[in-house]
């Protein structure tokens, strides 16, 4: 195999990953174990967690705790949607066809997009294609990253833009979003990446981003990991967006240890044939009956990887449903309602928060979530509220270390949250910087 694909050894087979991240030893793993002595042992790990529907929960930082209906996954386990194939044969595919239909229908009125296609893997993913696409369009290869974007975002970005030689540009961690990103377009500028609410929660108004954009010949994609802020804020489209990128996990999916999730893409009408993915449209059979097909793009050209828009051929099909239900059971009314209660939780935690001493909330805007500083550790803060029967939310050193980020929380309150909740979190952080 290594003479076939001219490789001289293992090693020069994994020249693409690091040299200090490959190991240079074995795994530190017993040889042999049996089934029911391996069972014990990941039992045992696994009591070491603490689930986040036991305790007080305010983890956010790109994937979110919602309530989500029993209805939801009920209906994404019956058969006909659990186990169905890629919908290539319209003619036996129908179901499936008119749901991804109506999915893109609900995420291109949520951000005030023209078009959405039929979901991407996850944000981050949906991020990277999204760069990738301002690359066909504007013949360039550079991308400004904005410093209030999701770290991992970022990383992803970075990873995929270092594999094609592009050349990536992320700003310094903006806690405050008071970075000036129009000083960073030129003349070479294919795309300015931006997110809002961005990481530290900040809810940001790009459209004099997008003014500078255009005025360059670049193009902006605006980015958000939190779908609910879809029913409050305003939404990326209305703000001159060019390309949409997002997270759907937050309705319709649960946590799920980290994924699968579902990705959110959407574009300007334009720029539709250079959209990765897949894209479903409307049409009428044979007998002038109202019908649905994959459409504008071939199967082929994305296997033919060298050629294709997109190296991604699929979709989240399972989480992407599971969205469409939820959405469709909330309605217009629903989700403003739904987003304004997530909204008035976090308030009312922030007020809370900020009368704790040594601590001080950082944002002017927030909608669901926001970064507090603190008179100590934020790593050691957390451990210690967990500690306590409380999951009071993420390091911000965790997700950038070595930053000088180290008394910074990030803290997420939804309507799973309760009063008690709340009290409960602000006792235990009071708690945690007495110690």
């Amino acid at each position: 195999m290594l003479a076939r694909v001219g490789a001289a050894s293992i090693d020069a087979l994994f020249t693409d990953i690091p040299a200090a991240k490959r190991l240079d030893h074995d795994l530190d793993l017993p040889h042999r174990k049996t089934e029911m002595d391996v069972e014990r042992r990941l039992a045992g790990l696994a009591a070491k967690n603490v689930a986040a529907g036991s305790v007080p929960f305010f983890v956010g930082a790109g994937a979110y705790k919602h309530h989500v209906p029993a209805s939801v996954d009920h209906l994404i386990q019956r058969s006909e949607f659990l186990t169905s194939y890629t919908p290539y044969q319209p003619e036996i595919a129908q179901g499936t066809l008119q749901t991804i239909f109506e999915f893109q229908t609900q995420v291109a009125g949520l951000t005030a997009m023209d078009v959405a296609n039929a979901s991407m893997y996850d944000g981050s993913t949906a991020t990277v294609e999204a760069v990738a696409m301002a690359r066909r369009i504007t013949k360039r290869s550079k991308a400004i990253l904005s410093g209030g974007l999701h770290p991992h975002y970022a990383d992803t970005v970075r990873t995929y833009s270092a594999m094609a030689a592009d050349e990536t540009e992320v700003l310094a961690p903006d806690v405050f979003a008071a970075e000036d990103l129009c000083a960073f377009v030129d003349d070479e500028t294919s795309c300015v990446v931006v997110q809002s609410p961005d990481f530290f929660g900040n809810l940001r108004d790009f459209s004099g981003v997008a003014a500078m954009c255009k005025a360059k010949g670049a193009l902006l994609v605006a980015v958000f990991t939190e779908a609910v802020s879809l029913g409050l804020v305003q939404p990326p489209g209305a703000m001159g967006a060019d390309i949409v990128a997002g997270e759907g996990q937050s309705i319709g999916n649960r946590l799920n240890f980290g994924g699968p999730y579902v990705g959110l893409f959407a574009a300007k009408a334009k720029y539709l044939r250079q959209m990765p993915g897949r894209l479903c449209g409307e049409t009428v059979d044979a007998s002038g009956r109202r019908g649905f097909v994959l459409t504008l793009s071939t199967r082929e050209q994305h296997i033919r990887r060298d050629k294709a828009t997109s190296n991604i051929c699929t979709n989240s099909g399972l989480a992407s449903l599971a969205f469409t239900i939820h959405m469709t059971l909330l309605g217009d009314a629903g989700l403003r309602r739904l987003a304004r209660i997530n909204h008035a939780n976090a308030v009312d935690l922030a007020n809370r928060l900020a009368r704790v001493k040594g601590v001080e909330v950082l944002n002017k805007t927030f909608f669901n979530e926001f970064t507090i500083k603190i008179a100590g550790d934020a790593a050691q803060a957390v451990e210690r509220m967990a500690a306590m029967g409380v999951l009071g939310g993420v390091p911000v050193s965790r997700l950038l270390p070595g930053r000088g980020l180290d008394d910074l929380i990030l803290a997420a309150s939804s309507e799973i949250n309760t009063e008690a909740d709340r009290a409960a979190f602000a006792g235990a952080l009071q708690g945690a910087l007495s110690c």
